[in-house]
């Protein structure tokens, strides 16, 4: 151990050799020295007490107790603090069970907590994606993409998803054939609205939107909507047909009954009871509308299966119920398993069944007629059927409904035979147990499944109908139709069920957000506002990205004018007729208050914007008006239904309409369109006004297009009538006329009339060539009171009469006269020539050099 330490100590030695100075003493201490030296090292720091001291102190200014704290540490046991697990015994049932019970509750945390995660980031990816397309879809549509040409750029972004690759983009490309077809059948029932509404009779549009359903494209889809349409007329109450006006007494019954009908109590208060009447009468309609529905499925499969069915020759509803209930429940020679029978009759069934497709008073009479029957099975039960059927709004007294509660709780609720379908019936006739919705074997579908919910609803309580608008809006588009991007996806089903529900703004938002119900959409829209059944938001609350408005503190409001302006954009500049139709709609609005004074002025807006977009001609004359050629006026179509965009008067749709659509059209250079509208609207000055400014324009051309020949041709013929008639007299029209006579001018010497050109030129008195310098000094001086459409080409009719004067010298010095008769005329254009060189000359800075520069040249060769 001894020669271990040595060796020790003489290879630690060896480890600072090479550090060895010779003129600095060594250092050589032993173990106890280094150790006493330490501890004098560390008596010579400050204590650690004082910084206790100080450490308490600020803590204590903190309410806290560091002393105690510090015992509570010291003191703590930690062997206790967590219980290790015992090993269960085989014999310990209750500890078995008592664990698997709290291991059942944690997954079951657990996984609802997964669930609830995953589905809050696909609801979370689900809706960027719909805002992402929504956005896409408003950009195309306000750069135009619904229409053919695109670039690489326009193509990438339509392909383009919120952060994933290409899928299928919402931006509808250009109109095929069959959308164009399936809008001009729509189209029809919009003008035929209209005309009703300018005769002030009704028109059944919620029908006749149905009936366009099915002749668009016999499909699963337009069945769909044709349903969606028969739910709507059924809560409106809409007549199928009208008698014709020349009916005796027609006027009286097609009084307009239907225009916003239900309007004031939509949309006033929620709470009173003409809304909860309201809602009772959507529920009742939606309900007589399922039942229809499924009435016609009960037809179609009694004649698809007769065999089976065994109808025989009875046409009655009960006998086409029992063999529809042949064709479903009877197979190999017996029913199925829990169908109960009485007296030999699946009954319950039958009873549902009638009750279901809506013959009630039948179902009664089925129930009556097996009585003894149905009484030795279920005690009461005919007298509370007959009860519950006859009642004004299918519901019991509280003394028949605790009794039905009693007697379902008693052998029913429990029962893993009970017929389904009694059980049905006595739910909906004591309305029993709301919130469990679904019976099994009854409510398979989502038709019967929301007529279920239908006939339960009670407005009085459970909160009704909007109670369960609530439940279907948990539920959502994709539990009713499946993955948006689905190609079996049922497209209008979750529009139906709104619609059913009450919620016909998101009915509408619905079918819009799909581009292959955008036309049934805009439709359902107008019907809805039509019958007042529309809720509109403010210029404020409406939105750019979608027509829908949702505010926690108001209903949902649908913009009726962006959904209508975004459709009619597709087809405004081939049909603007037509395009005006849909625009009649959003003042359908117009008494919703201050909202409805928007609406208006909206219309009026699009009415410009129509008229600006729309392909001139004919057509267009058609749309504003027009003057023949006898001077008579005629009015266009939108003045025919001023009082659909309610315009009080002319002077109103004057200086709403025609005015300020000239004014657009005059900012979007269709000068030609805005000065038909400025004559129109009798602004005649304005009128003058443009003309000047627009042939200012058109004169520095040298060779005028079509656009430019037919302001020439308005204003020509506007000018006669105006000179007939004496108006707009002043600066504006002389200098219209001046500008005109230039134009002919410039024709004259282009057709090789040079002589022509000059007396037409000196007719307008722009340019003094009668040699005489005081006269020339003088107009030069005056040139600066000339209008300044004049003066801006001054550098297009000097240029003009110079070379005129040119041609004039150059066949006056070919012709074959006589050499006096020549000398004379080569005379006279040289006088001429100087006149307009001195006139130039002072003008000479209003003018470009160059253009100085070629009349000097022709002056020079004028004098030769």
């Amino acid at each position: 151990m001894a020669s271990d330490l040595s060796a020790l100590l003489t290879s630690s030695k060896s480890l600072t050799s090479h550090l060895s100075r010779p003129d600095l003493p060594s250092v050589h201490l032993s173990l106890d020295q280094v150790e006493a030296q330490s501890r004098r090292l560390v008596s010579r720091q400050p204590g650690v007490s004082g910084d206790n001291d100080r450490a308490n102190y600020l803590l204590a200014q903190a309410h806290v107790d560091a002393s105690a704290l510090s015992d509570s540490i010291a003191h703590l046991n930690t062997s206790t603090t967590f219980t290790p697990l015992q090993p269960l015994q085989d014999t310990d049932v209750a500890g078995y069970l008592r664990h698997a019970h709290e291991q059942n509750l944690i997954s079951t945390i657990e996984e609802g907590r997964k669930e609830t995660q995953e589905e809050f980031y696909r609801v979370l990816e689900e809706r960027s994606q719909r805002d992402w397309e929504a956005k896409k879809k408003r950009v195309f549509e306000e750069l135009g993409g619904r229409v053919g040409g695109e670039n690489r750029a326009m193509a990438e972004l339509k392909k383009s998803t919120h952060g994933k690759s290409s899928l299928m983009s919402s931006v509808s490309p250009s109109l095929t054939l069959q959308m164009q077809s399936k809008m001009m059948v729509y189209d029809r029932v919009v003008t035929e609205l209209n005309t009703a509404r300018l005769r002030g009779i009704s028109y059944p549009i919620v029908h006749a939107l149905a009936a366009t359903a099915t002749t668009v494209a016999p499909d699963a889809r337009s069945q769909q909507m044709k349903y969606n349409f028969d739910a709507l007329a059924k809560i409106t109450a809409e007549p199928a047909g009208l008698p014709p006006v020349e009916h005796a007494g027609a006027h009286i019954l097609n009084a307009s009954l239907f225009e916003r009908k239900y309007a004031r109590v939509y949309l006033g208060d929620p709470e009173s009871r003409d809304a909860a009447a309201l809602r009772r009468q959507i529920a009742k309609g939606s309900r007589e509308a399922l039942e229809e529905q499924y009435y016609e499925i009960v037809e179609r499969t009694v004649h698809a299966r007769p065999t089976e069915a065994r109808l025989g020759g009875d046409p009655s509803i009960a006998n086409k119920v029992r063999a529809f209930l042949f064709v479903r429940y009877y197979k190999n020679g017996e029913w199925e398993e829990r169908i109960e029978l009485v007296a030999g009759q699946p009954l319950w069934a039958r009873l549902f069944y009638l009750v279901r497709t809506g013959y009630c008073r039948e179902a009664l009479d089925e129930a009556i007629q097996f009585q003894q029957a149905i009484d030795h099975r279920e005690a009461s039960f005919v007298t509370h059927f007959k009860t519950w059927i006859e009642s004004p709004d299918r519901k019991l007294p509280k003394p028949h409904r605790d009794h039905l509660q009693a007697v379902y709780n008693a052998h029913m609720l429990h029962s893993a035979t009970a017929d389904p379908f009694k059980l049905a019936l006595y739910k909906l006739m004591g309305k029993l147990e709301p919130s469990r919705r679904s019976v099994p074997h009854v409510t398979t579908t989502t038709e019967d499944w929301l007529w279920f919910q239908l006939a339960m609803v009670d407005e009085d309580e459970d909160g009704g109908l909007r109670a369960l608008a609530d439940v279907l809006l948990g539920y959502g588009e994709r539990h009713f139709e499946g993955a948006p991007n689905q190609p079996s996806a049922r497209r209008g089903v979750w529009a139906g069920v709104l619609l059913m529900c009450g919620q016909f703004e998101r009915a509408v938002a619905a079918l819009w957000e799909h581009q292959e119900t955008e036309v049934e959409a805009v439709h359902l829209a107008i019907a809805l506002a039509y019958h007042g059944l529309l809720r509109v938001p403010s210029r404020a609350e409406t939105s750019d990205m979608t027509p829908l408005s949702l505010s926690p503190v108001s209903p949902p409001a649908l913009s009726i004018s962006t959904l209508i302006w975004r459709y009619v954009r597709q087809f405004v500049k081939m049909d603007a007729k037509e395009a005006l139709q849909y625009v009649y709609c959003v003042c359908l609005s117009a008494d919703q208050g201050e909202v409805g004074k928007e609406q208006i002025e909206i219309a009026w807006e699009q009415v410009r914007r129509i008229i600006v977009l729309a392909n001139g001609g004919p057509g267009w004359e058609e749309l504003v008006g027009g003057y023949r050629p006898d001077g008579s006026r005629f009015s266009g179509v939108i003045e025919q239904g001023a009082s659909l965009l309610h315009l009080q008067d002319s002077k109103q749709y004057n200086e709403q309409i025609l005015v300020r659509a000239a004014k657009h059209a005059e900012e979007n250079d269709r000068i030609a369109e805005a000065i038909k509208l400025y004559n129109l609207a009798g602004d005649y000055a304005t009128v003058v006004a443009c003309l000047a400014q627009a042939l200012s324009n058109t004169i520095a051309k040298p060779s005028p297009d079509e656009k430019d020949r037919t302001l020439e041709k308005t204003a020509v013929d506007i000018l006669r009538h105006y000179e007939r008639t004496n108006r707009a007299v002043g600066r504006d029209r002389d200098a219209v006329v001046r500008l005109l006579r230039v134009r002919e001018a410039m024709e004259a010497n282009s057709a090789g009339k040079p002589e022509v050109a000059i007396d037409i030129m000196e007719s307008t008195e722009l340019i003094p060539l009668s040699g005489d310098v005081a006269k020339i000094t003088r107009r030069a001086e005056e040139f600066k009171d000339l209008h300044e459409s004049l003066q801006r080409n001054l550098q297009t009719y000097l240029p003009l009469t110079m070379e005129a004067l040119a041609g004039v010298h150059q066949k006056a010095k070919l012709s074959l006269v006589a050499d006096a008769t020549r000398q004379m005329t080569l005379q006279a254009v040289r006088r001429k020539s100087r006149s307009l060189m001195i006139f130039a000359g002072i003008l000479k800075y209003r003018m470009s050099p160059d253009v100085y520069s070629y009349l000097a040249r022709l002056d020079v060769e004028i004098a030769l």
